[in-house]
């Protein structure tokens, strides 16, 4: 049976008696942590309350707060999070673009990333990317208004094409390796040095589907801007499991629009945090760019949920006690 990081950390040292506030749990998140923390010992203060200014007292008592991607962590908040106490704030998501982490420095508060599951990511890049190529949107569509007839455009079929995976950590290289096995050419690019890798315009240049899964930061805002998005291959696909921002979404519009780009799969859109989790069934949707993409059959919308499988959550949930533990650990020794 696989270990995981926290039980790993438990056998180094017992667990430490601080209470770890948990904000924005999901009833699935809470029973998961409920049960490791029983397990590890540890105290914890769970709550569904997203972490806001308002919300910041719930955490005092607690040098250590776990929080979700959903929300962006202000700086009125930071301040008042460390008002409170907090010393150690660990987000439940890879990324933390959502949080000004060079700020949190400046008031003493330590940011933690976790690590969970590749494959969930990596699996559902790949359901997009086949989605895209076989106008899977169209068609189901289609047939939900019981029009059973073939498309008058045929599909494409992986191994006849050139994938660019821009970014190479562990969920670009778990994409690679599906993209192999499904008899793919594969050309990548990462902002660090490595083998194999080509320029990220080689790659726009030479690639019938693009697919993202590099960090969102200062640099890679708007990676692809128009004039990126003009160098790609007229007729690719663009594929984005990473962040919305890594695209410009005004230019994405305009190459689907004009033709330039046949398809996008997006797990992922610029400006969806209010927007994603949530129903708007019921009301306009306050978001003209997407839902202009919404509008379009060739596009594919899903609302940043590649991450969302039961192997990632149990370790999204592992990895977040085992950083608390991890600094409750380190503090304790710089007390002593």
């Amino acid at each position: 049976m696989r270990s995981s990081p926290a039980a790993d950390q438990r056998a180094v040292s017992p667990a430490l008696p601080t209470t770890i506030t948990i904000y924005g749990c999901d009833p699935d998140e809470a029973a998961l942590f409920r049960a490791a923390s029983s397990r590890l010992g540890i105290r914890t203060a769970i709550s569904a309350l997203p972490v806001m200014e308002d919300t910041a007292e719930l955490a005092r008592g607690s040098r250590c707060v776990s929080v979700g991607h959903r929300y962006d962590v202000t700086r009125t908040t930071l301040r008042a999070l460390r008002r409170a106490g907090v010393e150690h704030l660990s987000t439940r998501s890879i990324g933390d673009d959502h949080i000004d982490r060079a700020y949190a420095a400046r008031l003493g508060i330590e940011v933690a990333t976790v690590r969970y599951s590749p494959d969930s990511v990596a699996d559902f890049t790949l359901m997009l990317v086949l989605m895209a190529l076989r106008h899977a949107k169209s068609m189901v569509r289609r047939a939900d208004l019981h029009d059973y007839r073939l498309a008058d455009e045929r599909g494409r079929e992986l191994r006849d094409l050139t994938v660019g995976v821009v970014g190479t950590g562990r969920i670009g290289s778990a994409v690679v390796t599906r993209l192999h096995a499904f008899g793919a050419r594969v050309l990548t690019h990462d902002k660090r040095p490595g083998a194999g890798h080509v320029p990220l315009d080689e790659l726009l240049r030479g690639s019938d589907v693009v697919t993202l899964h590099t960090p969102l930061d200062r640099d890679s805002r708007h990676l692809l801007d128009a004039g990126r998005i003009a160098r790609m291959r007229p007729g690719a696909v663009l594929v984005n499991t990473g962040r919305g921002a890594l695209v410009d979404t005004a230019a994405l519009v305009a190459a689907l629009e004009d033709g330039h780009l046949a398809a996008a799969a997006l797990d992922v859109v610029e400006g969806e945090r209010g927007i994603f989790y949530a129903d708007h069934g019921t009301g306009p949707l306050d978001h003209p760019a997407l839902a202009r993409l919404q509008e379009m059959p060739n596009v594919v919308i899903s609302p940043h949920t590649a991450f969302h499988t039961d192997h990632a959550l149990a370790d999204t949930v592992e990895q977040t006690l085992a950083t608390c533990l991890d600094f409750e650990r380190r503090s304790s020794r710089g007390r002593a």
